[in-house]
Order: C-alpha cells, then sequence, then structure tokens
C-alpha cells in the first residue's frame, strides 16, 4: 500500500515538472525575446523599411511581403484542402484502395522536412514553371507544405460532426450538398477555424522553404511576381549574417509572435460568434 502511494505521489510529482516546463518555456522565451527587442520597438520600426542590412530603419516591406505570401498560401490551402477533406469523409470509403491511398500519403508527405518542399518549389515553380523567386512561388510552396495537415485536421473535424445530424438531414430528405453547406460544415467550423490558425501559424514560422522560393529581397515588392522577404527570412538573416543584428532581429520576432496571437483570438472569436448561425 505504502509502495503504491509512493509511485501514485512520484508520478504526480513527474506529471507537475513537466507541466511547470511546458509553461515556463514559452515565458522564457518571451521574456528573452522582450528583454533584446522591445526597446527596439516602435511605430517608426513598423512602418519604414529597413536600412543598413536591417540593422536600423524597420520592417514595412516584410510585413507586406509575409502578408502577400500567406493570403497566396491561404487561397490554395483551404479551398484544395477542405474540398479534399469533404471528398475523404463524404465521398471516399476509408477502407478502399484510394482512402488507404490518400490516408499514407497525407501520412507521409506530413513528415517530410520542410527543406524538401523548399528544393521541389524551387525547382517545380521557380524552374519549370518559370515563376523564378517571387512571391507567387514562395506563396504556392507553402501551400503544398501546409496542404496535408490542413487536410487532416479538417478531417478530423468533419468526423466530428455528430451522426443525429445527418440522421437528421436524411429524415428530413436533405440534398447531400445541402446537408454539407448547412449543416456540416457550420457544425465544423470551430475545427475547421483551428486547421486554418495551425497552417497559418507554420506558414508564418517556415524560412528554409521560403530562403529557396520568396527569395531574400527586402524592399517593397511591386506584385507577387517580385521577390519578396518573409519575417522568418529577416530573423534568420539578422540573426546569424547580420553583426548587431540581434536587437532588430528579436524585435521582428515579437511582431510575429504578436501577429499569431492576434490570428489565433480572432479566428477564434469568428468562430464562435459564426457557429450559432
Amino acid at each position: 500500500m505504502n509502495n503504491a502511494k509512493l509511485t501514485e505521489q512520484l508520478m504526480c510529482l513527474i506529471l507537475w515538472c513537466i507541466a511547470l516546463f511546458v509553461v515556463v518555456v514559452p515565458i522564457a522565451m518571451l521574456y528573452e525575446l522582450l528583454t533584446q527587442g522591445l526597446s527596439h520597438l516602435s511605430w517608426a520600426f513598423l512602418f519604414s523599411e529597413p536600412l543598413n542590412s536591417g540593422r536600423n530603419g524597420g520592417i514595412a516591406p516584410i510585413l507586406l511581403s509575409t502578408a502577400l505570401i500567406l493570403m497566396t498560401c491561404l487561397s490554395v490551402v483551404i479551398p484544395i484542402g477542405l474540398s479534399c477533406a469533404l471528398y475523404i469523409t463524404e465521398v471516399c470509403d476509408r477502407n478502399s484502395f484510394i482512402g488507404k491511398w490518400l490516408s499514407h500519403s497525407l501520412d507521409i508527405l506530413g513528415g517530410v522536412p520542410s527543406i524538401v518542399f523548399g528544393l521541389f518549389g524551387y525547382v517545380f515553380f521557380a524552374q519549370i514553371l518559370s515563376l523564378g523567386f517571387s512571391i507567387l512561388t514562395g506563396g504556392l510552396t507553402l501551400a503544398c507544405m501546409a496542404l496535408p495537415l490542413f487536410i487532416r485536421l479538417c478531417e478530423q473535424a468533419l468526423r466530428n460532426s455528430p451522426v443525429s445530424y445527418r440522421q437528421a438531414a436524411q429524415a428530413l430528405n436533405l440534398s447531400h450538398s445541402g446537408y454539407i453547406l448547412h449543416i456540416l460544415l457550420p457544425s465544423a467550423s470551430s475545427g475547421i477555424a483551428a486547421a486554418t490558425i495551425i497552417a497559418t501559424g507554420r506558414a508564418l514560422a517556415e524560412t528554409a522553404v521560403l530562403i529557396f522560393t520568396a527569395g531574400y529581397a527586402s524592399r517593397y515588392p511591386a506584385s507577387i511576381m517580385d521577390s519578396g522577404r518573409a519575417l522568418s527570412v529577416h530573423i534568420y538573416d539578422l540573426a546569424m549574417n547580420v553583426a548587431g543584428g540581434t536587437k532588430p532581429a528579436a524585435a521582428t520576432a515579437l511582431v510575429l509572435v504578436t501577429l499569431l496571437i492576434i490570428i489565433n483570438i480572432s479566428a477564434r472569436y469568428f468562430s464562435k460568434r459564426w457557429l450559432p448561425r
């Protein structure tokens, strides 16, 4: 009895240590970013161009390029990924050859390193399709990388929809498309929003993919066919290649973390607001 109680207390202590570690690490990271970059952060930093290799000036062109890359990525990921998830859950039998093949393919693609997607985007989009180092190339490559994860999360959200909804739709003689549009998608909206948040976070945080595809240019992009530097690439360049770039890199990282938090909160707010409708 004493041994069992001692084991239980030991396991409880281990779990508390793990939970404390999970909480302390993000706090320590934010503290380091705040101490290094908060003094460098200002409105001028957000709305001016980088100067002296990023040591001075701001990140306005970087923000614009990041927004264009992200919009390009999500404009491909959301319609294609949601359509694929609907096909897997509503049309394809998971035990069929196609269902198993799709499942294995998504699992394999989800585990491919980002550098491989970067090389693929460089060869296929930049060279074969002659898109060059551009925001379009970076966005399309990010979409290829984010699609497997987005599809899997949307698939799980759609499968979690109560079976009673489908039964009620059949009892009311509602068409399949009507059931999907008016019942299934609204009921899974919170899960789809979460999938979008995760896909957005992964796209914003990627560096290797964009170095090979979107390029390094820190000027204002003229169009999506122009080269553009994302926030993650800018942080990497300042921290690794620019002497004295620690503070602007930390300030840029604070902006990136803030954007992720805003996207997360906004998606949750709109998901809860639209779900009752």
